[in-house]
């Protein structure tokens, strides 16, 4: 796969230089969706994979290279999955209107009942007509806390508590966070998937 470039269906420079460093191993080059003009896409899928398949191919058709795609989101047990694939825009107001409405929808669940979990799905389709597209998931297990800790990261991060750390996803340094998280879960089960399929 090595001098292949790959369009990311995505304008976002972290995500840009975090998927490059991670798929650097297979020699690919990745470039922002934004060096070829494609259009924002509208999220209409009922899945983050319809959601992240939807970006891929748009990405592919316009840049005319493969492309990948990610959709993420928060799932929360007592709110049977919401706010789920709508959860950059669940309060259509940004990250703090987003938190306060979560907090506002989990106001009197006690702690045992706040589980929930990031999860990601990257997409990789070689071509827009692609009938066998790469698709991977990971997932990131935690709990809601009653109020936000940390100043880090972003979305819900700060209410987003890592048993296993001990801290919120806004107390992890970035390199920790980008070790174990949703998206690094599912980038390392696509380098996978992308070397055996050289």
């Amino acid at each position: 796969m090595s001098d292949t470039t790959i369009v990311l269906a995505s304008g976002n420079a972290g995500k840009l230089a975090e998927l490059q460093r991670i798929l650097a191993p297979l020699g690919v080059t990745l470039r922002p969706q934004s060096d070829y003009r494609v259009p924002e896409v509208e999220e209409t899928g009922l899945t983050f994979v319809e959601n992240a398949l939807l970006k891929a191919r748009a990405a592919a058709i316009h840049s005319g290279l493969p492309a990948i795609a990610d959709d993420s989101g928060l799932e929360v047990d007592a709110l049977q999955g919401a706010p789920g694939i709508r959860s950059a825009r669940y309060a259509e107001g940004g990250d703090a209107a987003n938190n306060a409405k979560l907090l506002e929808a989990l106001d009197g669940v006690p702690e045992s009942g706040r589980t929930a979990r990031y999860q990601c799905v990257l997409v990789y389709l070689r071509h827009p007509a692609d009938p066998t597209p790469l698709i991977c998931n990971g997932s990131w297990e935690g709990r809601i806390l009653a109020a936000p800790r940390g100043d880090g990261g972003f979305g819900y991060d700060p209410l987003f508590w890592v048993p296993e750390c001990g801290c919120s996803a806004a107390e992890l340094d970035a390199a920790e966070k980008n070790r174990i998280s949703h998206r690094a879960r599912a980038s390392a089960a696509m380098l996978e998937a992308l070397g055996q399929r050289q």
